[in-house]
Order: C-alpha cells, then sequence, then structure tokens
C-alpha cells in the first residue's frame, strides 16, 4: 500500500530539481510514490528527471504536459495519486528525508485529515526558521495557519470528494485552494519540527511583482463566492472579514508597492482600499480584529482613508 504521493510540477528548475528529488526518493518512509509533473519544461528539467527516475523507477513516475502553471500540474499529479496522504513539493526546494515518515505517522496516530510541519526559510547568506502557531479548530486556523500547499500532508478521500482544485491561471493559488479545503478538515496535526528548505530566488514568481498581483482580488472573489454557495459564509463571516483585511493590507499590499509600473502601482492601492470597504465597509469594527494584539493589528486599527495613502509610500521604502 503506498502511504503517501508526493506531487512535484516541475518547469524549468534544471538548476534545482535533482537536489530536491534526491530527498524525496531517499525518505524513510518506504510506501511513497513521486509523482513530477513535467510541465512543458524547455530546458534541461526532463533529462535530469529521467537520471533519477533510472535510479528510482519503483518510486518516481514522471508525467509530460503542455505548460498549464503550478496549479494546473499539481491538479493533474492528484488525479494519478494512490496514496493515503498527499503532499506538495515545489521543485526548486528540498526536504529532510524524514520527513514524511514524520508526517504519516502523526496522521495515522492521530487519525488526522491534514498534518502541517514547520520550515526553514533559506537565503543565499543566511537561514531563518519559520514556527507555525499551534491551532485549535477551523476557526482558529483560518486565522493562524500557513496557507502553504507545501508543508502539508492531506487525506486523499478529502480531496476526492470535495474535488477542489488549484485555480488555474492564477498566482495565490495555494490561498483559494486551502481556504476552501478547510472547512472539511475535522482535525488537523502538527509536527513541530522544520522539515522542508523553502529556497528564495530573486526570479521566481512569488519574488517578482507585476501587474498580476491583481490577482489576489479575483482568488478572494472566488473564495467568497465558495463559502456563500456552500451556505458557510455567516459562520466564517468574522473570520472572512478579518483574514482579507489582514491579505489586503499587509502582504498583498505590501507586494503592490514594489510594482515598478508607478501608474499601475497606483491603480492597484486605490483598488485595495475600495475592494476591501466595497466588499466588508465595517470591517474597523471587526471582533477579532479589536482583540488581536502586535504591530500588524495595530496598524490595520490605525489605518483609515486618510493616512492610507500615507502608509502605502511608507512601505514603497521598506
Amino acid at each position: 500500500m503506498i502511504k503517501v504521493s508526493v506531487i512535484v510540477p516541475a518547469y524549468n528548475v534544471e538548476n534545482y530539481i535533482e537536489k530536491c528529488l534526491y530527498t524525496l526518493v531517499n525518505q524513510t518512509l518506504q510506501e511513497i510514490e513521486i509523482i513530477v509533473v513535467n510541465d512543458g519544461s524547455t530546458d534541461n528539467t526532463r533529462q535530469k528527471i529521467n537520471k533519477i527516475q533510472e535510479m528510482y523507477p519503483e518510486k518516481l513516475r514522471c508525467f509530460d504536459k503542455q505548460n498549464g502553471g503550478l496549479s494546473d500540474a499539481r491538479n493533474f499529479g492528484i488525479s494519478h495519486a494512490h496514496g493515503k496522504y498527499i503532499g506538495f513539493i515545489d521543485s526548486d526546494d528540498y526536504v529532510e528525508t524524514n520527513m514524511f515518515e514524520e508526517m504519516y505517522k502523526k496522521a495515522e496516530e492521530e487519525n488526522s485529515d491534514m498534518v502541517e510541519c514547520d520550515f526553514i526559510w533559506e537565503y543565499p547568506n543566511k537561514q531563518k526558521v519559520d514556527i507555525g502557531k499551534i491551532y485549535q479548530g477551523k476557526k482558529e486556523a483560518f486565522l493562524y495557519a500557513r496557507v502553504v500547499a507545501w508543508n502539508k500532508l492531506i487525506k486523499r478521500e478529502i480531496l476526492e470528494k470535495t474535488k477542489i482544485k488549484f485555480p488555474k491561471g492564477l498566482r495565490y493559488e495555494d490561498t483559494e485552494f486551502f481556504y476552501k479545503l478547510l472547512p472539511n478538515l475535522n482535525k488537523i496535526s502538527f509536527v513541530k519540527i522544520p522539515m522542508i528548505h523553502y529556497i528564495q530566488r530573486n526570479n521566481s514568481i512569488a519574488n517578482t511583482q507585476n501587474e498580476k498581483v491583481k490577482e489576489i482580488f479575483q482568488i478572494w472573489d472566488n473564495i467568497f463566492k465558495f463559502y456563500k454557495e456552500k451556505e458557510l459564509f455567516i459562520e466564517y463571516k468574522a473570520e472572512i472579514e478579518y483574514t482579507y483585511a489582514r491579505f489586503l493590507l499587509c502582504s498583498s499590499l505590501l507586494r503592490i508597492v514594489k510594482v515598478k509600473d508607478r501608474e499601475v502601482r497606483r491603480k492597484l492601492e486605490k483598488r485595495t482600499w475600495e475592494e476591501l470597504n466595497k466588499n466588508f465597509p465595517e470591517w474597523k469594527k471587526n471582533k477579532i480584529l479589536r482583540r488581536e494584539k502586535g504591530v500588524k493589528n495595530t496598524y490595520l486599527k490605525v489605518v483609515n482613508k486618510s493616512n492610507f495613502k500615507i502608509f502605502c509610500r511608507i512601505f514603497e521604502m521598506l
């Protein structure tokens, strides 16, 4: 029986894919399959995959498809997975060789729907360990979970039953995927060990800011629609409102102010404030915002229509 399927989308990562795959095929968990989705690479990525596949044919399967982006490759991989649990690893990152044994063991011990681990930010000249908060229940998860897909192990039957997919052709796919998945997770567990080396590349999609940062608005519209269609919006309204405000005025805005085109940058800043107040005109009264402490929450409490542009200019200088 295959216990874990690890899905690895690969697109033009010839300088990274070997290190990633070697840490996966050498996992201490033996009942594992590595599903590599070669998403139309035009460099030597496929040749590098072939080399490792020849050495570990019983563990590694590779599929070739036309380029469709990260979400499309992950969705393709899900459809070919056989493991009881599914994990996602990006092809320019690498992992500790006991990662999936530890996470699978935790999942089985606690009958988990999802297991989350910590990770390490890998910069050219330094490392930073990312230690996540242990949250209790779905509503706390909405507030405190790290929405990335690649530090999670998810029960495959939940993905099959719900048919939740990554949104094709959009950035911030992990945000939509996680918040749609969340209401279906009855038991979330944690392995409090940094297991993943999250490589920071200056030319990666995550670090390249342009007009496509506006896709965060579409992602959240998709989330709103999902919660309304599932009749969950009222139940999660406070969590959605608070998290939406934090996304738009913190992480999303910090990306927008780094867009080089000044005209585009100003339009997106203006749209940020308009979208937030259109969807949640009374977000300042949010009960979670009122009780939460810390620098970000203090900023959210003081930012307003009059000083928003000033904060944008300050963020530009960071």
